[in-house]
């Protein structure tokens, strides 16, 4: 069984919608995992927050704007008057629901329930449709096998237990079709998955079910070694390690999201990036296998801050880095790169909710200066210890670019240096000339 998953711009329209029954309608079982509709969770956003405001005129103007977009919707989704009413009918239910909060005191675990409504219409929807088309379908609801547990992490053994229990329910069933994003937490209540949305869905249900493959259809054909909208004549991967995909995505490939990869990763089920625009794209093959040592691409994160910590003391004073990262881990800000030196240590925050009180904690026992708008760029590849020759190729690209930081040994797949933000196109741009 695989498990494909389709994001917002796969079901943005009923063209789209028509066009995705091509990209599924094969003799295999499957497992179709669908986000909202492009430009619906923004909106659904947009009305909670007009709700906790208690602007309740504005938030009905704003839900009876979205149903109407969804009106025309249907009326170019169905052919057959059958079909459009069970459309109309599931509009005025979901749209109902909604106006009900117009109408009573605004809580945060409404707005999760608010939420959920993109996913839950588009998967209805286009369940309608492949009726209508008379394509054997079923639509198994997320809310009844997608659960996070206490510390907002996937319940595995939960989503195992209760989805293999769903799908027994339909033995000759080959195309099942499910919501992407969202879930219940641990008391039951409706709730979403947050980082990586309907891709963290896809990889959960694919650990869950041992799927023979997981595909991602974005509006991207795969993995780029660079970022497009800043570099001229880049191309896709054909094949990423678990590893590789991970550091990218978490250094700024905006194509998947880092937590998605984890779920296959333990089940060593392949995920595959493929373009909906252009179906026949090899698209990326993320796999356990290495395809030796090489440089795969370059990906960039902004929004970087820079601490630099030095303490009179640093000389033998063993327990120094453990007061440092102790106060990181009271204020729960992950630390991106870190360099030290026997009298210094530097290191990189992407959070700086709490910088102002880290800040304090650290001037207690040591000096500290901190630079912003900084920017890492991170270069992605295997890189064993015996390989000679990269750091040559990638600092003689850079060769005239100032650099603030260099990591380099903590993974053999990834060198990153820190460079200001304004510099960055300039350093991808190199590196690309450099290194491809």
């Amino acid at each position: 069984m695989k498990v494909l998953k389709f994001g917002g711009t796969s079901v943005g329209s009923a063209e789209r919608m028509h066009a995705l029954v091509h990209l599924i309608n094969e003799d295999a079982v499957k497992i179709i995992v669908l986000s909202a509709m492009s430009g619906t969770t923004n909106s659904l956003v947009e009305i909670a927050t007009v709700l906790y405001a208690k602007q309740n005129q504005i938030a009905r103007q704003l839900i009876d704007e979205l149903e109407n977009k969804y009106k025309e919707v249907i009326k170019q989704l169905y052919k057959t008057e059958t079909s459009l009413n069970k459309g109309k009918e599931l509009l005025d239910s979901h749209f109902n629901y909604l106006r009900s909060f117009t109408m009573d005191l605004f809580t945060v675990n409404e707005e999760r329930a608010i939420l959920a409504q993109g996913e839950l219409l588009s998967t209805a929807l286009f369940h309608f449709y492949l009726e209508e088309i008379e394509i054997d379908s079923v639509l198994l609801p997320a809310l009844n096998f997608m659960r996070i547990d206490e510390n907002e992490e996937p319940d595995l053994k939960y989503i195992e237990a209760n989805i293999q229990a769903e799908l027994a329910k339909y033995p000759n069933t080959k195309l099942f079709i499910t919501q992407g994003y969202i879930c219940r937490n641990a008391f039951g209540e409706i709730d979403n998955l947050k980082r990586g949305g309907s891709d963290y869905t896809a990889t959960i249900i694919g650990a869950a079910i041992r799927s023979e493959e997981i595909q991602i259809w974005t509006d991207i054909d795969g993995m780029h070694n660079n970022d497009p909208r800043i570099v001229d004549k880049t191309h896709p991967i054909a094949e990423l390690s678990f590893d590789e995909a991970a550091e990218l995505a978490y250094f700024g490939a905006k194509i998947l999201h880092p937590t998605c990869i984890l779920p296959a990763q333990l089940r060593n089920i392949p995920v595959r990036l493929l373009n909906t625009m252009q179906p026949a794209a090899k698209g990326t093959l993320i796999s356990s296998k290495t395809t030796g040592d090489s440089i795969k691409a370059v990906a960039a994160k902004d929004g970087i801050t820079a601490i630099k910590i030095k303490s009179g003391r640093m000389l033998l004073a063993y327990g120094f880095l453990r007061a440092v990262f102790e106060i990181f881990e009271r204020y729960k800000t992950p630390i991106d790169m870190i360099t030290t030196s026997e009298v210094a240590v530097s290191l990189t925050i992407d959070n700086t909710k709490n910088l102002d009180a880290i800040k304090k904690e650290l001037e207690e026992f040591c000096s500290i200066e901190v630079d912003s708008d900084l920017t890492i760029v991170c270069i992605v590849g295997s890189f064993t210890a015996e390989k000679q020759g990269y750091a040559l190729r990638i600092f003689d690209a850079l060769k005239n670019i100032p650099i603030r930081m260099i990591s380099y040994g903590g993974s053999e797949n990834n060198i990153s240096i820190l460079v200001d933000t304004k510099l960055k196109k300039d350093a991808l741009v190199a590196l690309n000339k450099g290194l491809f």
